[in-house]
């Protein structure tokens, strides 16, 4: 995986991730990034800007680190951690940008797991790393392959499955003090029916201005700081 840009470089660096090579522009001098590399005990390889912008089309600040892929956590961790009472599940979520703001949005509000689809979604890149400006370090993510399946399962552990969806109850008016699994539906398309259909509720956000929808990641901030204060 590569990553670009100085937020995510200090996320990366911060991380337990193996890093194979770490490049940086000649007059690069982020003395923390610097001190973090020392850390690591890798010596970087310096290059010219022309040199750094052949290996990025990116934005890179004057640094690209290879790293291994991240390392996501599976349904099994989630069943075996006995703490875990809040998770957001993201309905193939294609924005890379979306996907990094709902993880910092979930890491300030305490959300135990994220889980989301391996196919037809944006999984952890550089972009969304940077976007999560280093909440992804202290945020878990499952990976599953069936998003219905895995529903399922959660219910099985006592989860109310909570969806969010345009035609739905009010989002004010549901109680979220039990163990919630809160699902984010896909920019333009909601929810797919089916997972639709798989939720104990459907929260609505009422909206006041002539256009109809949020984007997600706003979507998902306002629900789940709902969940937030209905536990206070």
């Amino acid at each position: 995986m590569k990553i670009v840009g100085k937020n995510a470089a200090r996320e990366i660096l911060n991380s337990s991730n193996i890093i194979e090579c770490i490049y940086l522009n000649e007059n690069f001098n982020n003395s923390e990034i610097l001190k973090l590399i020392n850390k690591r005990h890798i010596t970087p390889i310096y290059k010219s800007m022309s040199e750094m912008d052949k290996l990025s089309k990116e934005v890179h600040q004057g640094i690209i680190i290879e790293a291994e892929d991240y390392e996501y956590f599976s349904f099994e961790d989630i069943k075996n951690d006995s703490k875990a009472n809040f998770i957001v599940i993201l309905d193939h979520i294609e924005d890379p940008r979306n996907f990094g703001a709902i993880i910092r949005t979930c890491e300030c509000a305490g959300v135990d797991y994220i889980i989301i689809p391996n196919k037809r979604t944006t999984l952890v890149t550089s972009t969304v790393m940077k976007t999560s400006s280093g909440a992804l370090t202290n945020q878990k993510v499952a990976l599953v392959s069936n998003l219905n399946n895995t529903i399922s399962k959660l219910k099985e552990l006592g989860y109310w499955i909570v969806g969010s969806d345009a035609e739905g109850t009010d989002y004010k008016s549901i109680d979220y003090t039990g163990k919630v699994a809160l699902i984010i539906g896909s920019e333009g398309f909601g929810l797919k029916e089916l997972v639709r259909k798989n939720c104990d509720f459907i929260a609505s956000i009422p909206l006041k201005g002539k256009v109809n929808s949020l984007n997600a990641s706003v979507a998902a901030g306002i629900l789940i700081y709902e969940v937030v204060r209905n536990r206070k």
